[in-house]
């Protein structure tokens, strides 16, 4: 359901569309899409899951403080982590690359945090948060396998350098956890942390 237009809103604080998406399979339309400009770059010895939360807190917090209306932010990061090592979001195809390659034959870990934050004008709203972890392993992919996922070009922008949703989803041979957290947003998650707030948020 959209939300009303003189009620506490839906802000969603990311320009994805797949994340979009996936509120609208819940039946979640926000209100608006406002993008926070942030500097995602992991700190000195971040560890993936601290990483993943602290970035979900401090979009929605950015994106909370920026507008002066009632309603409720949702902020959103996925990390594809191996071991404590993070894997970048993949801006070219020699990153989506060497993503690929690392993944090949092994198990990882995909973690999504999300988090909300009321606007000042909506003093209702409170704060939460969730992490969603998931663990993905992926077949050996022999070279060419690898340059036909990289022709496909779905892996653009894309931590780890893969979409579940896209061509990678062949060489997927083992999911545990949440196959829309690994997308981008865990819609369970983001559906129980919505129901605990004032308000008809979802049935």
């Amino acid at each position: 359901m959209s939300d009303s237009a003189t009620g506490p809103g839906l802000i969603l604080a990311s320009a994805s569309p797949r994340r979009r998406d996936l509120l609208a399979q819940i039946g979640l339309v926000p209100r608006r899409i406002v993008a926070a400009d942030l500097d995602e770059q992991p700190l000195a010895g971040e560890l993936p899951r601290p990483y993943a939360e602290r970035l979900a807190r401090e979009k929605a917090a950015h994106v909370a403080a920026m507008l002066d209306e009632p309603a409720l932010v949702l902020g959103a990061d996925t990390v594809v982590a191996l071991g404590r090592r993070i894997l970048p979001k993949a801006e070219d195809r020699e990153t989506a690359r060497r993503c690929l390659s690392l993944l090949s034959g092994r198990r990882h870990t995909v973690l999504t945090a999300i988090a909300v934050r009321p606007t000042a004008a909506w003093a209702e709203g409170r704060p939460a948060e969730r992490t969603v972890v998931s663990t993905v392993t992926f077949a050996r992919l022999a070279e060419r396998q690898i340059e036909a996922l990289l022709d496909a070009g779905d892996w653009e922008g894309k931590a780890g350098g893969y979409a579940l949703q896209g061509h990678a989803a062949s060489h997927i041979r083992f999911l545990s956890g949440s196959p829309s957290a690994v997308i981008g947003l865990p819609v369970f998650e983001v559906a129980q942390l919505l129901r605990g707030q004032k308000g008809a948020w979802l049935p």
